[in-house]
């Protein structure tokens, strides 16, 4: 794996970068002029006085107004704690230029030489002191006692180097020169130099120890003070200082040590930006074998300042001795000077060899415990750490490699990284490890990779590993997360399947129809979504048990899975519910892939309507598929409820079928959607009447009862037959609201008739559904009884056909409590469902209403009218009567009277009439029917009770 090379380039300063340059080039001018100056004598001798004199009093007078500001102001956050360096820097200039000034007083103003000593030589003294105070306090501080003394031996080092080279060279003469003159005079001219000795030896012993807060102002300012000092060195030489005016060239150098001071806090901050920052260059080597990683090209700079450091006070002692050699070689006296300063620089010597032999020894320790420490860290940690060298090649490999890869750590070290990777995952590994190595190491100083390590028994292994940089190559510390990752894959599996059968859940399989809309199949019209269901699923779960029907599904889901082609897709959407995704072929022909998709379905159909064997026992179960098919525009769930609507179609068109989404079963649904939200007002709004149908007796035509029967006309004219409303109330949870309106309705008119001299009884029909409805309570039916006085054995309820799911024990005591309160019963739609004869065998029935259905045919087909005639048998023996209903024509009048059948209710008679008609036609009271004998009548005046099932005559509906 090749590495990147990598370019220090400089990025542009910061904001004010412009600002500085032009400060910068203010100060060169400046100076330059200044030197130009007086290289050149300044024309006059007056002016070179004054420029020599009060020109350096100025400029030090710059410098120390722009110190005590930079200090005395915001321009300092966060180095509050050099604040004191620069107000001692600000005082030392402020020495310096009433020296100069003092000097230019008795210079110019005066006119007369400056004695010695002179005030001048007061300030003078004073500038180095705070200056080398300063110094101090820029200086990184020790943290250590043994660190004190360390800056201490070195700056004696160097002090007392140049002490003694001084003192050989030119102080020695000096002071014997100054003995003649008095002991003041030769005190003050050593002091100069001295105090300079001391002002360089702590520039160079905190050049290497300075703090790197603001580190450009603290060079510009130790670039100040070291020209300053060079300055001085050379003013007291006795070969410059016999011949020196002022206005020379050595004031240039004081002058631009003055400024460079003013310049430092206020340009070098300007000026800082950010640091150099490594950037990376695209490699030429793009080979994913293993190659050469080349380390980044680093600044050096720290390291060789620490060299210097380290170096500096031995170098000076070196210089020192090398000056006493000389002496001796040239056969001078040795000053008694010179021999005791260096001795005590021989002295200081060996003490800080010694203190740093017993740091050494102390590092020495500690690193050995450290290493140890970390050593033991390493072997025993259970991630497997490794160190590759920049060849790719790995140097290193702890010891939990046996337990993690299978493969001792001596066996992979030598090897290749590469060599390791799964070959399907070193192409992502590459690019991910070129570019964490492009990235600067402070921006990014690890990253992670996962990919799959080869074992030792030879499979593949999930790896997680945090990558570091380690000398141009790379540590990485991994770990076997295989656990986790199958975990992973597990949960993320069961998030999309179905974890009975294991088929693709609703949410995976929604995602798949998406993705095959809006692929490269997005325009191909053969594609197919099948909705599927299992008709009579839940009487298996009802018969034989919920585990029967679990099996009976993972069968189910079994054979779905094995009869889809290759590349679609069976799902099961949740409960008896199961889909597919049949992609289509580019056929563009609608009535062949119709027949093609056609095709699939009801091979689907046969297969899932085949006997399933559980627990030894053959479970049929039927199918019903609705098919849609991907149209342009339109969406995933768009198909998806298309399907389903088809599905539903086939269930209501007598299940076990295929059918095909069409755009009006929609439109259906929105049309029901509608009209069940127009319902909702309807009956506040008054839409809905009530219309009643007579009963009639089919011997005498005498109206024995009348039907209650609800019509809704709404605000628009429009007239819905009680068929279409009342399917959609039964499936917008409107039947309840409205059943109970009816009833109301019914009982209140049935009461206001009574009242009229009209006896009849009134008939309402009711689902065994709603009877059992905690919403209409028993004391809730006798109490609208009871408010309108409704007299006992006025008001039948007709019981419609039981819902299998209905408690029968539930239903016998409901209606056993309303036989109590002089309600009779009436089975409704008798002879059309499977649960007729166990309501006879159970529920207090009064009367049998027959269904329309075995009374429309019953003249045409014989076969029908020996059923109708042995159900009207039925009833004879149980002694109950019997109602037809949808009794259109005379004739079927007299077949139903020839069988035995009681009363009937149709057009042969009378259509439903509203309150005003129906008032006439119970005070007419009679029908014509076709002569014969008379049978008895349905009212309970007309004959008593057959048997306990029909205490009292009830009309018929």
């Amino acid at each position: 794996m090749s590495a990147p090379g990598a370019v220090l380039t400089r990025p542009p300063m910061a904001g004010g970068g412009g600002t500085g340059m032009v400060s910068q080039l203010v100060l060169a001018v400046v100076c330059a002029g200044y030197a130009t100056g007086a290289f050149l004598g300044w024309g006059s001798e007056e002016l070179a006085l004054i420029m020599g004199d009060f020109g350096l009093s100025a400029a030090a007078l710059v410098a120390a107004v722009s110190c005590f500001r930079y200090a005395r102001s915001g321009a300092t956050e966060g180095e509050n704690s050099f604040r004191p360096a620069w107000l001692l820097f600000s005082f030392s200039s402020a020495m310096a230029a009433c020296g100069n000034g003092v000097w230019g007083w008795y210079e110019v103003v005066l006119q007369r030489g400056v004695p010695t000593p002179s005030p001048a030589d007061f300030f003078f003294l004073c500038f180095a002191p705070p200056a080398i105070v300063g110094l101090l306090v820029l200086a990184k501080r020790p943290v250590t006692k043994a660190g004190w003394v360390c800056l201490a031996l070195d700056s004696w080092l160097i002090g007392g180097s140049l002490l003694t080279l001084s003192w050989s060279l030119a102080l020695a003469r000096t002071a014997r020169e100054g003995e003649g003159e008095g002991v003041a005079h030769a005190t003050l001219t050593l002091a100069y130099p001295l105090l300079d000795i001391v002002l360089v030896s702590m520039v160079l012993a905190l050049h290497f120890r300075r703090s790197s807060a603001n580190r450009s102002a603290v060079n510009t300012a130790i670039a100040a003070l070291a020209l300053t000092v060079l300055c001085d060195a050379l003013f007291t030489s006795p070969l410059l200082r016999e011949h020196y005016r002022s206005g020379q060239l050595l004031d240039a150098g004081w002058f631009a040590g003055s400024l460079l001071l003013a310049y430092a806090p206020w340009g070098a901050r300007r000026t800082s930006g950010p640091q150099p920052r490594v950037q990376t260059a695209a490699p030429r080597d793009a080979r994913p074998a293993a190659g050469r990683v080349r380390p980044n090209a680093l600044p050096v700079t720290r390291p060789l300042a620490s060299s210097l450091a380290a170096l500096t006070p031995y170098l000076a002692a070196a210089v020192c001795t090398l000056g006493i050699l000389y002496n001796v070689i040239e056969g001078h006296r040795v000053d008694r000077m010179v021999v005791l300063t260096g001795c005590t620089v021989v002295l200081a010597l060996v003490v800080r060899q010694g203190i740093m032999l017993l740091d050494n020894i102390a590092l020495t320790h500690e690193l050995a415990q450290k290493e140890n420490h970390f050593r033991s860290l390493v072997q025993g940690s259970s991630d497997v750490i490794m160190i590759a060298a920049p060849t790719g090649i790995l140097r290193y490999v702890s010891p939990a490699a046996a337990g993690v890869y299978g493969r001792d750590a001596e066996e992979l070290v030598g090897s290749e990284l590469a060599s390791l990777i799964h070959p399907e995952d070193l192409g992502r590994v590459v690019h991910e490890v070129r570019r964490f190595l492009a990235a600067p190491p402070a921006e990014e100083p690890t990253t992670r990779i996962e990919c799959r390590f080869k074992s030792g028994t030879g499979e593949w292994l999930n790896v997680e590993s945090t990558v570091n940089r380690h000398q141009g190559g790379l540590i990485l510390n991994s770990r076997d997360v295989t656990e986790r990752v199958r975990l992973q894959a597990q949960l993320e599996h069961n998030a999309e399947h179905d974890p009975l059968t294991d088929l693709p859940n609703r949410a995976l399989f929604t995602k798949r129809v998406r993705k095959a809309l809006g692929g490269r199949r997005n325009s191909d019209p053969g594609t197919a979504v099948l909705f599927i269901d299992l008709d009579g699923f839940k009487q298996v779960n009802d018969t034989i048990g919920h585990q029967a029907g679990d099996e009976l599904l993972i069968q189910a889901a079994r054979r779905l899975q094995d009869s889809v082609r290759a590349g679609d897709t069976a799902a099961r959407l949740g409960g008896d519910e199961f889909a597919a995704l049949i992609l289509g072929d580019g056929t563009r022909d609608r009535s062949a892939r119709e027949y093609h998709v056609r095709e699939i379905a009801d091979r689907l159909r046969l297969t899932l309507s085949q006997p399933y064997q559980i627990d030894g026992n053959d479970v049929r179960v039927a199918a019903s598929i609705g098919v849609a098919f991907a149209e342009p525009g339109v969406g995933a769930g768009e198909l998806l409820r298309n399907a389903d609507l088809a599905m539903y179609r086939a269930k209501k068109g007598g299940k076990n079928r295929v059918e095909l989404y069409a755009p009006q079963m929609q439109a259906e649904v929105v049309r029901k959607s509608e009209l069940a939200a127009r319902m909702r007002t309807a009956l506040n709004e008054g839409e809905f009447a009530v219309l009643h149908q007579p009963v009639v007796d089919l011997t005498t035509g005498e109206v024995s009862a009348v039907a209650a029967q609800a019509r809704w006309r709404s605000a628009q004219g429009i007239l819905f037959t009680p068929a279409e409303f009342l399917r959609v109330a039964d499936e917008s949870e409107r039947a309840a609201e409205l059943g109970r309106w009816l009833l109301e309705e019914a009982v209140e008119l049935a009461a206001e008739r009574m009242r009229a001299g009209h006896d009849a009884p009134v008939s309402v029909r009711l689902s065994a559904r709603r009877l059992l409805d905690k919403s209409m309570p028993l004391g809730s039916l006798e109490a609208l009884l009871t408010r309108h006085g409704l007299p006992s054995g006025a008001l039948i309820i007709e019981l419609a056909d039981s819902d299998p799911r209905i408690s029968f024990d539930e239903l016998e005591r409901r209606l056993v409590g309303l036989r109590r309160l002089g309600v009779r019963i009436a089975l409704d739609g008798f002879g059309s469902g499977y649960a007729a004869i166990n309501a006879l065998r159970r529920l207090p029935i009064d009367l049998l209403k027959l269904d329309r259905g075995l009374v429309e045919g019953v003249v045409e087909s014989a076969r029908l009218h020996k059923i109708t005639a042995g159900l009207l048998r039925i009833a004879c023996d149980l002694g109950m009567q019997s109602v037809a209903d949808g009794v259109d024509v005379p004739e079927q009048v007299l077949a139903l009277r020839a069988m035995g059948c009681t009363h009937g209710q149709g057009m042969a008679f009378s259509g439903p009439l509203d309150e005003y008609r129906l008032r006439r036609a119970l005070v007419r009271g009679e029908y014509p029917v076709p002569g014969g004998a008379a049978l008895p009548v349905l009212s309970g005046r007309s004959r008593p009770m057959l048997s306990s099932n029909n205490e009292t005559p009830v009309p018929p509906t």
